[in-house]
């Protein structure tokens, strides 16, 4: 079995009775829910951020859309947009 560490929390107590709730009809416990909610959270949020580094050193490099290309894109979209 993986290692794991224990994490205390505190929850209001409507969000207390939701997670309870959820955690009866998925027949899953409070921690499997929280720690699944916990890393899906960083998942996304570490993706986030990594790729905002990239835009970031894409754009000190100087690698950024031409106009054209801006203009061409804004155009497919404000034709869907009518």
């Amino acid at each position: 079995m993986a290692e794991s560490a224990v994490l205390t929390l505190r929850l209001k107590p409507g969000l207390r009775k939701q997670l309870d709730r959820l955690a009866r009809s998925t027949e899953r416990s409070r921690s499997f829910l929280a720690a699944e909610a916990i890393r899906e959270y960083v998942v996304l949020n570490e993706w986030q951020i990594e790729e905002t580094h990239r835009a970031l050193e894409e754009a000190d490099r100087g690698e950024f859309a031409s106009e054209e290309h801006v203009r061409r894109t804004l155009g497919k979209w404000t034709k869907r947009a009518r």
